[in-house]
């Protein structure tokens, strides 16, 4: 019988490149400083409705988001009567001009 020569994994052909880490701020490591000293996280108000609106994004329930605003799909969610949660509007409306709040996730993608 003839032996047959097995070559190893794929991934051992391959130079192992190991990246070195990213320098942070000094501000930004002094913040985490003082939150790991007082054992919280904060999370600010505007992160908090930034989530919220990108999980409206994320909710088909509401039907596709793409081409309209978040206060449109909000209003066309409200005709079909399903019944849309008033804290997106509320938080949409009282940043309108800010388009963050005001288009949906998917607003620079091209169609």
């Amino acid at each position: 019988m003839a032996k047959t020569k097995t070559k190893g994994l794929i991934t051992h052909s391959f130079k192992v490149v190991k990246r070195g880490k990213r320098s942070r701020s000094k501000k930004t490591k002094d913040q985490d400083a003082k939150k790991k000293e007082n054992g919280l996280v904060t999370v600010s108000q505007e992160e908090l409705d930034l989530d919220m609106l990108k999980q409206f994004d994320l909710t088909w329930e509401y039907g596709p988001c793409i081409g309209i605003t978040r206060l449109q799909r909000w209003e066309r969610a409200r005709l079909l009567g399903l019944d849309p949660p008033v804290k997106v509007k509320e938080t949409v409306l009282k940043r309108k001009e800010d388009p963050i709040y005001l288009n949906s996730l998917w607003y620079e993608y091209p169609l």
